[in-house]
């Protein structure tokens, strides 16, 4: 396997053409988008220009890209008649994206659906599947997506863990805000919601989450002191991305984690991957970030 970028996002014209059909929140009019919760948001058209983005993937040394559904949009949440049309012009686009790109598939959290996520990895092209945050926060939230995860095991896929909407958490604040508060309080909570509740049910599912999980893993040692040493090291089969961070926040995860827990993911266009691949810490930690650790999230070798 190649240099790998786990978490990027490339909206494709059926996605777009999806959200302008909408009146309510996720909706684009023109190239604003509109979120409850966070300030209406004018997309760069160029920023998923499909050969612009193939170019910035090879000049990155990519061989491969992992794109996914911006999960901050909300369509996960809706109720599944509303979110199965954006769904699946999510996955018809992302399905005919031409090398170096690849996709995590999507599902509606809200009207859990096992067998319409089966249909759409069955199809082939999509790498695992990811779910907000928000979704898997707590016991409740394992227990309504536990027919995903369990999909997932049985099937040897991963799970990537993405920020869901900011909602009502996000209003009102600049626009930083919601990238900085919300979604870095989701990815905390889905970490250790996923040791408490998902470990013990799932014990073979990989997963990934993004933004080195909100820096979750720095905790370790609170947990150590007040709750389950057990729970507070590494675990083989959990990694945690890299998108928006740099060399102090990796060095501080590779420490609690080890640098086999690490993996390369940019969130492109919304942030530039890191000048220096291996964050300052060497050409070792540069090939387990971009090569060997992505291929033990992606396929279990290795």
């Amino acid at each position: 396997m190649s240099n790998v970028d786990v978490h990027q996002h490339l909206w494709t014209p059926a996605l777009v053409a999806a959200l302008r059909s909408r009146r309510e929140p996720p909706f684009m009019d023109g190239w604003t988008l509109f979120l409850d919760g966070e300030p209406p948001y004018e997309v760069a058209p160029a920023a998923h220009d499909l050969a612009r983005r193939a170019e910035l993937a090879a000049a990155d040394g990519l061989g491969r890209a992992l794109v996914s559904l911006s999960s901050p949009l909300g369509v996960e949440w809706l109720p599944g008649e509303q979110a199965r049309p954006l769904l699946d012009a999510y996955h018809e686009g992302a399905a005919s994206l031409p090398e170096p790109f690849g996709a995590w598939a999507a599902a509606c959290v809200r009207d859990v659906d096992a067998a319409a996520a089966a249909e759409v990895l069955d199809r082939g092209g999509f790498v695992g599947l990811q779910l907000p945050a928000d979704a898997l926060a707590d016991a409740a939230g394992h227990a309504r997506c536990a027919p995903l995860l369990d999909l997932l095991e049985d099937r040897g896929l991963p799970l990537f863990v993405h920020p869901g909407p900011a909602g009502r958490a996000g209003a009102g604040g600049p626009g930083w805000w919601p990238a900085m508060v919300p979604y870095v309080q989701q990815m905390h909570a889905a970490w250790f919601a996923f040791r408490a509740f998902g470990r013990p049910r799932h014990p073979r599912l990989r997963v990934c989450f993004a933004l080195l999980a909100g820096l979750a893993p720095l905790h370790g040692e609170r947990l150590a002191a007040r709750g389950d040493a057990a729970l507070a090291g590494a675990d083989p089969r959990v990694f945690v991305e890299t998108s928006s961070y740099g060399h102090a926040a990796v060095d501080a995860v590779v420490r609690a984690l080890g640098v086999d827990a690490v993996v390369q993911g940019s969130d492109r266009p919304y942030a530039e991957p890191p000048l220096h691949p291996g964050f300052g810490l060497g050409r070792a930690a540069a090939y387990a970030f971009r090569v060997a650790n992505p291929r033990r999230l992606l396929t279990g070798e290795g």
